[in-house]
């Protein structure tokens, strides 16, 4: 299950349900401080430090067999760079998936989480790319940035920098650069919906990587994204299409 980005009021009731009711409750240290008191106390909490969700998914599915209802968080939504895809590996790759139930239950997402707090920059297609390279070749990621910006994308940036990753999210944004220059519009967001939430927006080339870690999403404008005030706006085109006084459709143009 997602718990959202962190604040206890974007928990799904869905979610806090299934953790009031579960016998154990299994995640990353760091998003289990995240969980109201309330829905821990008394309950059987097992936490692992980064880089250890193969021995969550292994204690979580474990415990499933011994007959205990298990919660398996993550941030944001589970099916999103989360723990959703992982399980449901392990049981498939263990013969499980018959005997051991598993139901996924959304959350949501850091992206959209970071859209609402800079404004509307997802309103039209975007891509939706993570920045590090435990378990996709960083050969890979640049290509996919490359073909993200060339295509006019509004691009979504996961994991843009850690202690070990300085210079990553520097040569990214220089690759979107070559496609869109440095006017287009830019937003940051950290610990979006926690203590410590910090939004920014700029022009590319004004846009400063020292503010930017892991707990940050970074999202790039298409050819059309526009800062309104402290907001980011990514046109649908509906003011192409329809009179602003009247709201009435305009007239199209007939084919020359």
């Amino acid at each position: 299950m997602g718990l959202g980005p962190g604040d206890v009021s974007l928990l799904a009731p869905m979610a806090r349900d299934a953790m009031e009711t579960s016998d154990l409750i299994v995640g990353y240290t760091g998003y289990i401080k995240l969980l109201p008191l309330d829905l821990t106390h008394g309950k059987e909490v097992m936490a692992t430090g980064m880089r250890h969700e193969l021995d969550r998914a292994k204690m979580a599915v474990e415990a499933c067999t011994n007959g205990q209802n298990v919660v398996v968080v993550s941030s944001g939504d589970a099916g999103v760079y989360g723990m959703a895809g992982l399980i449901l590996e392990y049981l498939d790759k263990t013969g499980l998936q018959n005997t051991v139930p598993c139901t996924i239950i959304p959350g949501i997402p850091a992206l959209c989480a970071a859209a609402a707090l800079l404004g509307a920059p997802l309103m039209h297609d975007f891509a939706s790319i993570s920045l590090s390279d435990l378990l996709t070749p960083w050969e890979l990621i640049l290509k996919r940035v490359e073909a993200a910006a060339g295509a006019d994308f509004v691009i979504v940036l996961y994991n843009p920098k850690s202690k070990r990753r300085s210079d990553q999210l520097k040569t990214a944004l220089d690759i979107i650069r070559k496609h869109r220059g440095d006017q287009v519009a830019v937003g940051s967001v950290r610990r979006a919906y926690r203590e410590g939430q910090e939004i920014r927006t700029a022009q590319l080339g004004n846009f400063d990587v020292e503010n930017v870690d892991m707990t940050t999403i970074v999202i790039v404008g298409n050819a059309q994204t526009q800062i309104a005030g402290d907001r980011m706006i990514t046109p649908r085109g509906y003011f192409n299409k329809y009179d602003l006084e009247t709201g009435e459709r305009k007239r199209e143009k007939s084919a020359q």
